[in-house]
């Protein structure tokens, strides 16, 4: 198998600048965001209100399943508006006009869909909270399709980091991982 090496010209300042934080403190150090960090707490939220959906149909007795599956669902919903500030700010550092920043438009996008969707979501559960029986198919339904519309954001949102090098610390700084040696790591880049 031969391996086909292709050089791109780039404009180096281009990549390095959507590599740097725009506010360290609010979107995370160099190589450290906090935005792949805190979108860890909607998905697991949103995973898990689906499965309480679906248990809640095929157990006998419902009633502890779907109050949860509505609070994970609103959990999920906070978690991803504390995920989006930094996101933003992770958007910012991206140069307009660039194929990354056009697939980050799409990943924000979908993400707002998915937010908004499980926001309905949530008002729609909370007005039928009285109802008897386990997670309706409409409310099962819209759950499980903005959870692959999820997916599929998070996809992009692992384009953006492992193929453009959104926000991922340069070629240079990541080799520092693979020297070889003993002791203590050099703590000066943390």
């Amino acid at each position: 198998m031969k391996l086909k090496v292709v050089v791109v010209d780039m404009d180096d300042s281009l990549a390095e600048r959507a590599k740097a934080p725009v506010s360290a403190a609010l979107a995370g150090p160099y190589g450290h965001p906090f935005h792949p960090m805190l979108v860890t707490v909607p998905i697991g939220a949103w995973v898990g209100s689906l499965v309480l959906d679906v248990a809640s149909r095929l157990v006998h007795d419902p009633a502890a399943l779907v109050p949860g599956a509505r609070w994970l669902i609103a959990i999920g919903v906070i978690g991803a508006l504390a995920a989006a500030m930094p996101g933003f700010l992770d958007l910012f550092a991206i140069p307009p006009g660039t194929r990354a920043f056009r697939v980050a438009l799409v990943h924000m996008s979908l993400n707002l869909l998915v937010t908004a969707a499980y926001a309905g979501n949530f008002l729609w559960r909370h007005a039928e909270r009285g109802a008897p029986g386990g997670a309706s198919t409409g409310m099962l339904a819209l759950n499980a399709v903005s959870l692959a519309a999820l997916a599929l954001s998070g996809y992009l949102g692992g384009k953006l980091a492992y193929r453009y090098g959104v926000r991922v610390a340069d070629e240079v700084t990541q080799a520092e991982g693979f020297v070889p040696g003993r002791g203590r790591p050099d703590r000066s880049a943390d």
